[in-house]
């Protein structure tokens, strides 16, 4: 059951969840905006959604099987904790479950079009893993966009449906936060990606994969992704800027959660030459995106002053 668990790194799944959960009940229901979805409505939709990525975890690692004996031969678990062929069941049955739902929920907000939302989530997801991972680029940003549509979906089941011609201004207000949390998602995720490409650049040059590193090189890969990591530093600041500067606890959350670490992670890049310190940076990432997600909690002050 734990190598089920690790396969599906619950841990992203659970990430997923408790951000949905946050635009839900951190964002949208203190304000009392209109929403679609009620509470078993909001679990059925992160159901559907961790299901679905769960999926994709899955069907990554079997196509990953190569590359990680190099990568990380300690951590393979199909064809040793779980066979290939219980792998793809499971790929199927998760896939089957996650969209099922979102034909569901769908129909329960009388939007049945949104329907082709898990769909499409759903194929990208195995293209992903089949063969845009294998671009330059491309599986990158694909990824981080899934990633950032997690997000973007709760704005799309919970407002759309709901807007009026007396609350569309609002509706969309709401919708512009979300937005704008899911562009920072995908430019975290995005860094991510880059950085555990640096990481598995020997699986994946065996592999004959066309990442960054293995195009341009380990060392110049490296130098684009600390210059990178200045595009959400800049964003973060003109946003405090922007719009906190009146509120000293939002302003310090943000100072000492998201720009220390996205500034100690810059430092830590260019300086870093081994695997474990590239797994260090992808970590620190996820830290980010954590703390980032977290900061919802702090938006109705934000807002109400």
């Amino acid at each position: 059951m734990y190598a089920i668990l690790n396969l599906i790194r619950w841990k992203n799944l659970l990430m997923i969840a408790l951000a949905q959960l946050l635009v839900k009940y951190a964002l949208l229901e203190p304000f009392g905006v209109q929403t679609s979805l009620d509470s078993f409505g909001i679990l059925l939709l992160i159901l559907a959604t961790i299901c679905i990525a769960a999926a994709g975890n899955i069907i990554n690692d079997i196509n990953d099987v190569e590359t990680d004996f190099i990568n990380k031969p300690n951590k393979i678990i199909i064809g040793k904790s779980v066979s290939e062929k219980t792998a793809y069941n499971l790929f199927i049955i998760l896939n089957l479950i996650g969209v099922g739902i979102g034909f569901y929920l769908s129909h329960s907000v009388n939007r049945s079009p949104f329907f082709s939302i898990f769909v499409v989530i759903s194929a990208l997801l195995y293209v992903y893993a089949t063969y845009l991972k294998r671009t330059l680029l491309i599986g990158n940003i694909i990824v981080s966009i899934l990633v950032a549509l997690s997000l973007i979906i709760v704005g799309i089941f919970e407002l759309f449906p709901a807007i009026t011609s007396l609350n569309q201004q609002i509706q969309f207000t709401f919708f512009k936060i979300i937005f704008d949390y899911a562009v920072f998602a995908f430019i975290i995720n995005l860094l991510r990606e880059i950085a555990k490409d640096i990481e598995d650049i020997n699986g994946d040059y065996k592999a004959e994969m066309n990442t960054l590193p293995i195009v341009i090189g380990r060392v110049r890969a490296k130098n684009v992704l600390a210059v990178l990591n200045f595009i959400p530093l800049l964003g973060i600041t003109f946003y405090i800027v922007s719009n906190l500067y009146k509120q000293p606890v939002a302003v310090g959350y943000f100072l000492l959660f998201v720009i220390a670490p996205l500034l100690y992670t810059s430092i830590k890049t260019f300086s870093a030459e081994t695997k474990k310190e590239f797994n260090h940076i992808s970590n620190m990432y996820k830290l980010v995106m954590l703390f980032g997600m977290l900061s919802l909690l702090l938006y109705k002050y934000v807002i109400l002053n």
